[in-house]
């Protein structure tokens, strides 16, 4: 069975997720650059395909501590994670975007993102 986390639990590790996502960030758009300016131009300031690989494996080594964690990843841009969770018994899926400054939404299972609504 899949993890279930209660929100103080999903809210604790909050602050690791944040400096982690701020983390993955930087490296998505440093990828997005280097490849790019390797496309375009030959070469990047960035770096060349050493720096290229070594973001892909930091990005990949970020996602896959979640998701060993029981953390759902539904999205890179934006960032986008999902706990699941039950809420008054109904499956649920506490909620986080990129940007958002904590945990503070959820939607049911099988609504998805759509059906966010505030935490209370």
């Amino acid at each position: 069975m899949d993890r279930l986390f209660t929100l103080d639990e999903a809210r604790s590790l909050m602050p690791s997720i944040l400096d982690e996502a701020r983390e993955l960030v930087a490296a998505r758009a440093d990828l997005a650059e280097i490849a790019l300016d390797r496309r375009t131009t030959g070469s990047s300031a960035l770096g060349g395909i050493a720096e290229l690989k070594a973001l892909e494996a930091r990005i990949e080594e970020i996602l896959s501590g979640w998701t060993d964690q029981g953390i759902e990843v539904k999205g890179l841009a934006p960032v986008l994670i999902d706990f699941p969770s039950l809420l008054d018994g109904e499956s649920v899926r506490l909620c986080w975007i990129e940007g958002e400054p904590g945990l503070a939404w959820y939607h049911r299972t099988e609504l998805g993102f759509a059906g966010r609504r505030p935490l209370t």
